[in-house]
């Protein structure tokens, strides 16, 4: 009966081993993002659409639930499962501060990109419920920091089950300052008397580069 040496078994597997470990590297460059070389950031607090999709369904997309529980999110993942995996990098570069010109209405909480035009589809998101004064928490994974954040709000009277929000119908509320690079930044926003139900339109403007993120978070002011 022959023997089985682990060792001698090693040796010959070598090659195979490293073809394979080239193959799933190349793989790996191809796809559209791998992890933090791509990571950026977003508001978790109140969630924005695509992060609050990926915070309560990334880790069950599968389940029967998605569809019944959060249609919004479950059409959103239909439509391009990139929209909740990618929730990091909601970007585009070159604006020049051009940011309503080059943004349509109806595409602001996509930031007119057609890959998650999903997110700009009115119906029952899931909001956040806010005070008339509340904080807003941002979390950049890269650290690029902020030449600022602006921070608008939809008017009273929007209805964001039936309306895409447009340039016409959100009011500048906030705007920063500069913030060094950092993971976490977080700053205090007034909903100027407002109630009810609304989107909260961001943009932020990232330090490092001409690189513009915008999104939506739905709230509910009480």
């Amino acid at each position: 009966m022959r023997s089985h040496h682990p060792h001698q078994s090693g040796r010959q597997s070598r090659p195979a081993v490293r073809a394979l470990v080239l193959a799933l590297t190349v793989v790996a460059a191809m796809l559209p993002w791998t992890g933090a070389a791509q990571a950026h950031g977003t508001v978790i607090n109140p969630a924005t659409r695509a992060y609050q999709c990926w915070q309560n369904w990334g880790h069950r997309h599968m389940d029967p639930a998605l569809q019944t529980q959060d249609p919004m999110c479950y059409r959103a993942f239909q439509a391009n499962p990139d929209t909740m995996w990618n929730w990091m990098s909601q970007l585009r570069d070159g604006l020049g501060g051009q940011y309503q010109a080059r943004t349509p209405d109806g595409q602001l909480c996509s930031n007119a990109l057609s890959r998650n035009d999903a997110l700009n589809q009115p119906g029952a998101w899931k909001a956040t419920t806010v005070s008339r004064n509340f904080t807003l928490q941002f979390y950049d994974q890269a650290s690029h920091g902020a030449d600022f954040f602006r921070v608008y709000l939809t008017r009273q009277g929007f209805n964001p089950n039936t309306q895409r929000v447009g340039w016409g119908n959100i009011d500048l509320i906030t705007q920063t300052g500069r913030y060094a690079p950092t993971q976490n930044i977080s700053f205090n926003v007034s909903t100027s008397g407002r109630s009810g139900q609304h989107v909260l339109f961001v943009i932020w403007k990232a330090s490092h580069m001409d690189q513009t993120y915008m999104w939506c978070s739905d709230i509910n002011i009480v």
